[in-house]
């Protein structure tokens, strides 16, 4: 089974690299891998968005030849820090997508939401091969950004566990027998939970996942199923497929990260221990593999896995999905930007957890869709979705 091949170019060796976002949660996951084998990689440069002790700590281990800061507020700090160091300090939204423009073989693009965008269209115009666990990357722009990666030589490996289960057993060069992805869910804290017990859900509980250790937009994405939306329309682009043959299983312990289901009945599955790592460690060393510090897997000790359906009356946001592919053209970006305004108001406590579903719900039907023609098109949508969640927030 052949996979996408890189672009023509000789990967070098060590690998160069480039993280897009290396304080937070996958970042740090993926600097964890490479300050393992540091032989094996030269980082090129490091971003962040204003964590600039995290930045320049990570900085002066693996010594990238740029560290960028996304807020322009705190360059002088970060030049000062990197002060004598020989690493270039560069800050704001345009040195982001110049550290994305830099000669890497490699680039993690693990910016959250919307902002991660440019700089992962960046490293696909120069033919990078890209781990993105940005899923806003597809889920606002898939068109764009999958006919960029094709006219352009790009590669594109999915860093979310689920892409990356499907990646790995799925048959490319033959999708002809595919019957349907399952995308597996752990459901998130609140499974069990009544819609009353929800209403009262605070921010700090969202966050506290049982499985997987995510940062907090995220999370709180797993509290409601939302992730699992984006994730329907991210696959739904990434591996070509339609939306009716994608269906999302509810798998508690997140054992088995998804699965591929062949027309002749065979269902291959990728299976692992609840760590990040595995999938990053996957797209680092593509083609072949590396070795991680993940707990192994002892299916004994677990003794049981179990499934069930997600609850659509629990759960609308698997709705709120099928109905942004529908639409299409901007309604995914619009779903996207107005879930990323209501997350923050939650994780600000400003509206309730139940409220994030009806400011999404709400947004989507409310902004005209347009034809996914271009980026302006598509800042255009993004700026009234959020203007709109914006005034939904009270």
């Amino acid at each position: 089974m052949s996979r996408p091949a890189l672009s023509s170019k000789p990967v070098a060796n060590p690998r160069r690299i480039t993280i897009l976002g290396s304080t937070g949660s996958v970042g740090r996951q993926t600097f964890d891998l490479i300050d393992r084998a540091r032989d094996s990689f030269d980082v090129v440069a490091l971003t962040a968005n204003r964590n600039i002790d995290e930045l320049v700590r990570q900085a002066k281990l693996l010594k990238p030849r740029l560290a960028v800061v996304g807020d322009d507020t705190q360059y002088a700090a970060l030049k000062e820090a990197l002060a004598g160091t020989g690493i270039q300090a560069a800050a704001g939204a345009q040195a982001v997508v110049e550290a994305a423009q830099m000669d890497s073989d490699w680039v993690m693009s693990a910016i959250v939401g919307a902002a991660g965008l440019p700089g992962t269209l960046a490293a696909a115009r120069r033919g990078a091969t890209i781990a993105f666990a940005n899923k806003e990357t597809l889920v606002c722009a898939g068109p764009l950004m999958m006919r960029l990666v094709a006219e352009c030589g790009a590669t594109l490996l999915p860093v979310d566990s689920e892409h990356n289960a499907i990646y790995q057993v799925f048959d490319f060069d033959h999708r002809e027998g595919i019957a349907r992805l399952i995308l597996t869910a752990s459901g998130g804290p609140f499974r069990t939970l009544s819609r009353a017990e929800m209403e009262k859900m605070t921010a700090e509980q969202a966050v506290k996942h049982p499985v997987w250790s995510m940062g907090a937009k995220i999370s709180v994405d797993s509290a409601s199923l939302m992730n699992k939306a984006l994730e329907v329309i991210e696959a739904h682009f990434l591996f070509q497929m339609p939306r009716e043959k994608i269906d999302v299983l509810v798998h508690p312990q997140s054992v088995i990260h998804s699965m591929v289901e062949y027309k002749d009945g065979s269902v291959l599955a990728q299976l692992g221990s609840p760590d990040m790592r595995t999938p990053i460690g996957y797209c680092l060393a593509w083609p072949e593999r590396m070795e991680t510090p993940v707990q192994r897997l002892d299916l004994a000790k677990i003794g049981q896995l179990t499934f069930e359906s997600p609850d659509p009356v629990k759960f609308p946001a698997l709705r709120f999905a099928q109905e942004a592919m529908i639409k299409g053209g901007t309604a995914p970006a619009v779903l996207s930007a107005a879930n990323e305004v209501a997350v923050q108001a939650f994780l600000d406590k400003r509206i309730g957890f139940l409220d994030i579903e009806r400011i999404n719900e709400t947004v989507l039907n409310a902004i005209p869709v347009s034809a996914l023609t271009d980026l302006d098109v598509l800042a255009e949508a993004d700026a009234a979705a959020r203007t709109k969640a914006g005034e939904l927030i009270v």
